[in-house]
């Protein structure tokens, strides 16, 4: 890939977490901070080996180190915040709460206050960045976020009507 934001996310040099965003404030694809993240640890894994390794290696230093654990908490934060609509599109794809459960290793109801907190936080932000005076906005996100909790209240086992 060669894109100009590919080809200046290849040259930063990550220290924090928040330096994991594109120019215009975006987030940066979790698989481009994932390769990054092992460009780092294989340089770290290469001190491991014997000062007279017969290959030429690049060994790792702090500023590996501090780059795995700022992108680490990058990845972190970027998957938490998808969380939410992750659960939604499985419930509306057929899934039942006890298996979201499951699959997030928790309970039915912390599944649903995932949700709750998620559509609850969409629903706000939605709110505030309406443009004044546009009537369809509001009813639209009016119903999108009554659809979201009626899905938390389907039962543990219940499934979604899917096509």
């Amino acid at each position: 890939m060669s894109t100009p934001e590919y080809v200046r996310w290849n040259g930063l040099a990550v220290r924090r977490p928040d330096d994991v965003r594109r120019i215009s404030g975006g987030r940066i694809p979790l698989s481009w901070q994932m390769e990054k993240r092992v460009e780092h640890v294989d340089r770290l894994m290469n001190r491991t080996l014997p000062a007279d390794f017969p290959d030429p290696v690049e060994r790792g230093g702090a500023d590996d180190v501090l780059a795995v654990l700022a992108l680490s908490e990058s990845i972190r934060r970027d998957l938490m915040a998808r969380r939410g609509g992750d659960i939604r599109e499985a419930i509306l794809l057929g899934a039942t709460w006890a298996e979201v459960a499951a699959a997030m290793d928790t309970t039915p109801d912390e599944a649903r206050a995932v949700l709750r907190d998620w559509t609850d936080r969409q629903h706000s932000l939605h709110r505030i960045n309406a443009a004044p005076g546009d009537p369809r906005l509001p009813a639209v996100e009016e119903d999108r976020h009554a659809a979201v909790l009626a899905l938390i209240e389907l039962a543990d086992d219940q499934r979604t009507e899917t096509d």
